[in-house]
């Protein structure tokens, strides 16, 4: 067996022609769909992005104890997994999170990796004295920065550096993807993940393919969305959603030099590919850009997938409906070569409903932010719950390695930590119980101060795809109540995440209102 896994980042599948939309073009998705199985009811796990590849290395949720943070010694990982039964696993990619040091580990449980650079605010390129004055001219004003560290200001100098199309980052790891299946077209036991930042914002994009989507907008670089309400004008608004959709273009070309690339070696025959994403985007949707900061909307949190699998080739151009998620992409992956599944792992592998159209896996899915609402579909109604006030919960993280995204926990988080031993995932390892504090760091860029919201709600997403119209029947609330503690027993939630949303994991039901 051979696969390879195309991680995007922020793909919106609202806008992917084979899940019907209508605002774009995306012809090789729709060649990807065609060679493949599409994946309806696909939800995503652990947010953000750091956090959601955890999850695809674990095949567990990981957001009910602990934030966004690196991988931690005991969990299986499943590329170790592959390397310890004898499978070659390799990973190209410019998701420039891994080199922080809250995304440390990951990379080192591959067989070998490349990395390539440029995105967002990687601190790539050197400029101890950039040129402020004709940034501020080019860019505008709130996505220019002048301070040293800024993720802006080295957006500003990366690009710089990418004049031509063979610059972007994501043109150069497909690049190398090719070159793998060129160069191990005649081996077999491998396994090859091409993952790339982009759609990703900021949205810079080939200048041809941004002229594909004119708008009426004349003014600076307005390509950073910020992770806020939308109060701009319907003119720059229309600017970003359109630099989106260029980027998008571009993701989609890269994803066909693969397909082309595939047929010209003929490796459907023996090769398994699965695309998909860590999580979606708002693009103004709800009045709202971006993510973290509101509920995980379907936009956010209904992702597309895509497998295609040799031995089920007679399903190509098919599609499922069973209820599916991130964390089910380990499992599958080790069935398909073979190797045994950790005990550890909770998600389901997602061949038997490439096998079996009838199949289903879950029942229900639940997902979120650590400290924000936990969530959880049937398929049918998507259920919010949230804590009564988000600024006065009990939290703790579960840690050996006790990092935000870009620093360590700071003095004040460590003065109350405990070890506890008890952890059914954490492998006989004693683990740091860390009392949450709003002193943190995290707290204020992705944790609860960063929220908005402590309403809970409930949609129905067959009749209401939108989520404009919250659904306040008492017994679909309880009902939904009940699915969602039994996922949380299902992923061994620490006692505090019940007690927070003012759940008793002994009832079948519980009082819905907070």
């Amino acid at each position: 067996m051979r696969a390879i896994f195309v991680l995007f980042d922020t793909l919106n599948r609202h806008y992917l022609e084979p899940y019907g939309a209508d605002l774009m073009k995306t012809p090789n998705f729709q060649r990807l769909a065609e060679k493949s199985v599409r994946f309806d009811t696909h939800y995503v796990g652990s947010l953000p992005c750091m956090p959601a590849r955890r999850d695809l290395q674990t095949g567990r949720l990981t957001f009910m104890h602990r934030s966004w943070g690196p991988l931690e010694p005991f969990d299986t990982a499943m590329t170790e997994v592959m390397k310890k039964q004898g499978i070659y696993s390799h990973l190209i990619t410019d998701h420039y999170h891994y080199l922080e040091v809250g995304g440390a580990g990951y990379q080192n449980t591959f067989t070998s990796f490349e990395f390539r650079r440029g995105q967002e605010g990687d601190v790539w390129k050197a400029h101890v004295a950039p040129d402020l004055d004709r940034y501020r001219k080019e860019y505008h004003p709130d996505q220019f920065s002048d301070k040293l560290g800024d993720l802006p200001l080295h957006y500003m100098i990366n690009r710089d550096y990418i004049r031509e199309e063979a610059d972007f980052s994501s043109v150069k790891c497909f690049d190398l993807g090719c070159e793998f299946l060129e160069t191990n077209k005649d081996a077999d036991n491998w396994f090859l993940q091409i993952e790339t930042f982009d759609p990703h914002e900021p949205f810079h994009a080939p200048e041809r393919l941004r002229a594909q989507f004119p708008t009426d907008y004349d003014g600076p670089i307005r390509d950073w969305p910020p992770y806020a309400r939308v109060t701009q004008g319907d003119t720059e608004a229309a600017e970003l959603r359109a630099n989106y959709m260029a980027l998008l273009a571009h993701c989609d070309e890269q994803m066909g030099r693969l397909l082309d690339r595939m047929d010209a070696l003929d490796l459907w025959k023996d090769t398994m590919l699965v695309v998909s994403t860590d999580h979606g985007y708002l693009t103004g949707e709800h009045d709202w850009w971006a993510k973290n900061k509101m509920p995980a909307y379907q936009e956010i949190a209904h992702i597309p997938l895509f497998i295609h699998h040799p031995d089920h080739a007679d399903a190509a151009g098919g599609s499922r409906d069973a209820l599916s998620q991130t964390p089910d992409l380990m499992p599958t992956f080790l069935e398909a070569f073979g190797c045994d599944i950790p005990e550890s792992v909770r998600g389901k592998s997602l061949l038997p409903v490439l096998r079996d159209a009838k199949t289903q896996n879950h029942e229900s899915v639940i997902f979120g932010y650590f400290g924000g609402a936990i969530n959880v579909t049937d398929g049918r109604y998507t259920y919010f719950r949230y804590p009564e006030n988000l600024l006065d919960q009990t939290l703790f993280q579960y840690t050996l390695l006790p990092s935000h995204m870009r620093q360590y926990f700071i003095r004040d988080e460590m003065k109350q930590a405990t070890l506890v031993t008890n952890l059914d995932y954490a492998e006989g390892y004693p683990v740091m119980r860390i009392p949450v504090i709003a002193q943190s760091p995290w707290y204020s860029s992705h944790g609860p101060a960063a929220m908005v919201g402590s309403e809970t709600l409930l949609f129905d997403i067959t009749t209401d795809a939108l989520q404009e119209n919250p659904l306040a029947d008492d017994g679909l609330h309880q009902a939904m109540a009940a699915k969602l503690m039994r996922e949380m027993q299902r992923h061994n939630a620490p006692p505090e995440a019940f007690a927070r949303l003012n759940l008793s994991p002994d009832a079948e039901t519980s009082s819905w209102q907070n």
